[in-house]
């Protein structure tokens, strides 16, 4: 079995960690998480599945989630600046440019650059950028692989 792709955009606010929590608890709230929901649905919208919560706690989720992850955001427990396991890592702007071209990027890039992104994460791991219109940054992308 191989890693599992997860994906989300939510509105942009300075403080990625706290985007990330908030993400998380969402996520969690609505049950779109591996043992709930086998393999989750992306990207998610109003029209995702949302079954609710079955566990009492996101560490009890990933625990019950095993080997596996929980093939969602859940898996990521914080923003740093290096990758690491259960980790988004900021992508420096050298970084941003490789996929790019820019270090400020679209909506529109991001879609046409959406697998050779993917590429740059590591089972496990995940990653974090926010993406920009008008100069101006609008959402924050965070993305990852499941552990198997």
């Amino acid at each position: 079995m191989g890693g599992h792709p997860y994906f989300y955009s939510v509105a942009y606010e300075p403080d990625a960690n706290a985007a990330l929590q908030k993400l998380r608890r969402r996520e969690f709230e609505a049950g779109r998480y591996n043992p709930v929901i086998m393999f989750p649905e992306f990207p998610v919208d109003e029209n995702t599945p949302a079954p609710g919560r079955q566990h009492g706690s996101i560490e009890e989720a990933l625990e019950a989630a095993q080997e596996d992850g929980t093939r969602s955001i859940l898996d990521l427990m914080r923003v740093a600046d290096e990758p690491d396991f259960f980790v988004a890592a900021r992508l420096q702007p050298e970084e941003l440019i490789t996929v790019f071209g820019m270090d400020k990027p679209t909506e529109e890039m991001v879609q046409d650059n959406f697998y050779e992104l993917l590429e740059t994460i590591e089972r496990g791991q995940g990653i974090c950028f926010a993406i920009y219109e008008n100069d101006k940054p609008t959402e924050l992308i965070f993305a990852g692989y499941s552990f198997d």
